[in-house]
């Protein structure tokens, strides 16, 4: 089989983390098997659908590196044999098939409003009955369609389901899941303004862009059954179908907006690398059977398989994302990160020929970033006034005798040379031992005054990149302040 899968996405928000972790999914289950990755706009809400919402979409699966060899190449262009990959500028196909299913007496005129459907469904709701499309316009007469068309009613097109027994679904995830037909209802095909609806539109594309597997989010495992039955009306073989698990916030509740980032930019905002955020979306409802945690390079696409699927609910936890973006930063190397975190560098004010170098500065944090904007954070002190922390201040630099401990290495450092990491250690080591101090009680106030803060890089080594003359005056500078 020639493996196809798709992303199909509604275009009227930002792409999210469980959108991001369908995309990812396909991309890996194609890629696995040699197949077509395929992205699809499904912009059939014609009200909430926008350009902008089109753009975000695209700008996103680029940045986290999930190529499509179909679909979108922007706004403007598709590329593939199926193209239009937009389904608005696919109408003639869908009202086609529309037809098709109303010739065969499988599809009828629907006249109900808005208004008369909300009033069925809030009675619906008061009689404790499941919630669902009467058949009211199932069997009018000419005449009663004639009607109500005079009236200056415009009808929407239903799909015939059946009455009796059940419908089931075979999915690769849950296995087969049984659905009384008594509970499903005529679904809408096509809307009273000739557009189709989402259900329709899939099946009709999928059929026609040959997709042979349609991994998607549990939330649409309810939409099956109807699916199935339009694709044995239609006469098609239907493709595999996969249902993900539900994605819960930290809390247990649904995966929302309110548990973090309601965009997947942002996460690139925040100093994610997307990498890291494959890495970590993968493992959102998806095992090895070893649980193997990390992967790099393309160890993901050899690894993963349907099978590792659960239908359990997994949790997004942004305390493991960071962690592993982490592993991730720590694994780069120093032009990599670079690379990476330029344009946070640049954000800062750190950019272009710096003394120090930007490079060595960086390479000395790399070991403690979690997060691309750690970096900055962790080095601007290097070229930038000193900012004391108020833990510094008043935990260490306030302390008994600090003033003169300064004071003291700022007239014993100045004459030093060469002014490097093992001259320094041993020089201020000697310090500690001719006044009979812990190292603590030197080191540790010496940390604070020339960066500001209590912990950071290797304390010799920082005082070697920073140069005698910031050394000493920024050691001159603390003890002014005590």
């Amino acid at each position: 089989m020639n493996v196809r899968t798709r992303f199909a996405p509604s275009p009227t928000g930002f792409l999210h983390i469980g959108g991001a972790r369908t995309t990812l999914y396909n991309w890996l289950f194609a890629r696995r098997h040699q197949g077509v990755f395929i992205l699809r706009i499904e912009d059939t809400d014609e009200v909430r659908s926008t350009e902008d919402s089109v753009q975000a979409i695209l700008d996103s699966m680029r940045w986290l590196g999930l190529d499509w060899d179909e679909g979108p190449v922007d706004q403007q262009k598709d590329l593939g044999p199926y193209a239009p990959y937009y389904q608005m500028k696919r109408l003639e196909l869908y009202q086609r098939h529309v037809r098709e299913l109303v010739q065969a007496g499988k599809a009828y005129p629907c006249y109900c409003t808005k208004e008369e459907l909300d009033a069925m469904r809030k009675l619906a709701m008061a009689e404790k009955r499941p919630v669902r499309y009467e058949g009211r316009c199932r069997d009018l007469t000419d005449r009663q369609r004639s009607e109500l068309e005079a009236s200056g009613r415009k009808p929407s097109w239903r799909f015939r389901m059946p009455d009796e027994g059940q419908t089931v679904v075979d999915d690769m995830v849950r296995g087969r899941v049984s659905f009384d037909n008594k509970l499903l209802q005529d679904l809408v095909i096509q809307k009273t303004t000739g557009g189709p609806t989402y259900n329709f539109a899939c099946v009709v594309d999928d059929h026609h862009m040959e997709i042979t597997h349609v991994i998607r989010g549990d939330e649409h495992l309810s939409n099956t059954p109807s699916q199935l039955r339009l694709y044995e009306a239609l006469g098609w073989a239907p493709p595999c179908f996969a249902h993900l698990s539900m994605l819960l916030g930290p809390d247990g509740s649904k995966l929302s907006k309110r548990h973090g980032a309601t965009s997947v930019l942002e996460y690139k905002t925040a100093g994610f690398l997307p990498a890291a955020m494959r890495n970590y979306l993968a493992l959102l409802g998806w095992s090895t059977t070893d649980s193997r945690q990390l992967f790099f390079g393309d160890e993901l696409i050899g690894a993963f398989d349907l099978a590792g699927c659960q239908k359990n609910p997994a949790v997004f936890d942004r305390a493991k994302l960071e962690w592993m973006n982490g592993e991730y930063l720590r694994k780069l190397d120093l032009r990599e990160l670079m690379a990476h975190a330029g344009p946070f560098l640049a954000a800062a004010g750190l950019s272009g020929a710096l003394t120090p170098p930007l490079e060595r500065t960086v390479a000395l944090e790399q070991e403690k970033c979690k997060l691309l904007t750690d970096v900055p954070n962790r080095v601007d002190f290097f070229y930038k006034e000193v900012a004391f922390a108020e833990k510094a201040m008043a935990g260490v630099l306030r302390k008994p005798g600090v003033k003169d401990i300064l004071l003291d290495l700022a007239g014993a450092l100045g004459g030093l040379e060469p002014f490097e990491e093992k001259p320094l250690e041993g020089a201020i080591r000697d310090y500690c031992g001719q006044k009979g101090l812990k190292t603590s009680q030197v080191f540790h106030p010496v940390r604070a005054a020339c960066s500001g803060r209590t912990e950071g890089p290797t304390l010799f080594g920082m005082l070697a990149l920073l140069g005698k003359d910031k050394v000493v005056g920024r050691l001159r500078a603390a003890a002014g302040l005590l």
